[in-house]
């Protein structure tokens, strides 16, 4: 039984986070051009992340959802949009950032990706994907100066669409905890409170200022498409909004529709204050 409820819960998790490996993702080895960064209060840890070789024009900073790393963004990295040059983090928790343990906290995974941006100051932009969405919204409602624009690929934003199912909190008790991959345990505990920090950041999407793209899928069963409408109804304050819907397209946008991807980036990277 314990047997069956474990195989039961690994396909549950691997099913219901908000970044599952996506069918194209690509395995290109990028570990030459991986930085380190160290990220001060509240995090006080060390952070990897792939930055392209290319590192002039505008500065993109990827941030992928759960699990997931940064060789999700292979490709963007690899041969960066046009005018630009990319960083990928591997938010805290994931890939080779450290801890082992996740850290839930929007605020905290927030403080990740200020961490990883340039150091001179440059304004960004933001891209991110799933429960990156949140994290890079966080940073724009926090650090308006730093951010030039946002773009949010099948972002999760949205409290009312976030449901748990049954056996996920099984996966935070001993001994099925045990019998996970770090990467599972930390994705469902990002799941878990994911609803929660959602409430907390609602107040915080109607202070964005930055010109925001959304990009999102019809068909997508992992972040409803109902996400897209509950943006737009909260970022009023953003100075442009736009939106691209993908018919029947589902959640995995950064490898699917990649050309609709780097165009929203492209509009985002000629947006100026």
């Amino acid at each position: 039984m314990r047997s069956r409820t474990f195989g039961a819960l690994t396909v549950i998790l691997s099913t219901c986070g908000c970044s599952n490996t996506g069918p194209n993702i690509p395995r290109t080895n990028l570990e030459h051009l991986r930085r380190n960064a160290h990220a001060d209060e509240p995090l006080k840890l060390k952070l990897s992340y792939l930055q392209s070789a290319q590192d002039t024009g505008t500065p993109v900073v990827y941030v992928h959802g759960t699990p997931g790393s940064a060789q999700a963004w292979a490709n963007y990295v690899e041969q960066p949009v046009d005018k630009t040059y990319s960083i990928a983090l591997d938010r805290p928790g994931f890939g080779q950032s450290a801890p082992t343990r996740a850290f839930t906290s929007l605020r905290e995974q927030a403080a990740a990706v200020l961490a990883a941006m340039p150091k001179d100051g440059q304004p960004v932009v933001l891209v991110g994907h799933s429960l990156g969405g949140p994290v890079v919204a966080h940073v724009a409602a926090e650090h308006a100066s730093r951010v030039q624009a946002l773009v949010l690929v099948a972002a999760a934003l949205d409290p009312a669409q976030e449901k748990i199912h049954p056996l996920q909190p099984l996966g935070t008790v001993w001994p099925f905890r045990s019998l996970l991959s770090d990467k599972l345990r930390n994705a469902n505990d990002e799941l878990l409170t994911l609803k929660a920090e959602l409430l907390q950041l609602e107040p915080l999407l109607k202070t964005i200022s930055a010109p925001t793209m959304i990009i999102h899928g019809t068909k997508d069963n992992l972040v409803p498409f109902e996400n897209l409408a509950y943006i737009q109804a909260q970022l009023t304050q953003a100075r442009r909004l736009k939106t691209t819907v993908l018919e029947n397209q589902n959640h995995f946008l950064p490898w699917n529709s990649e050309p609709a991807v780097r165009e929203a980036i492209a509009w985002a990277v000629e947006q100026r204050c």
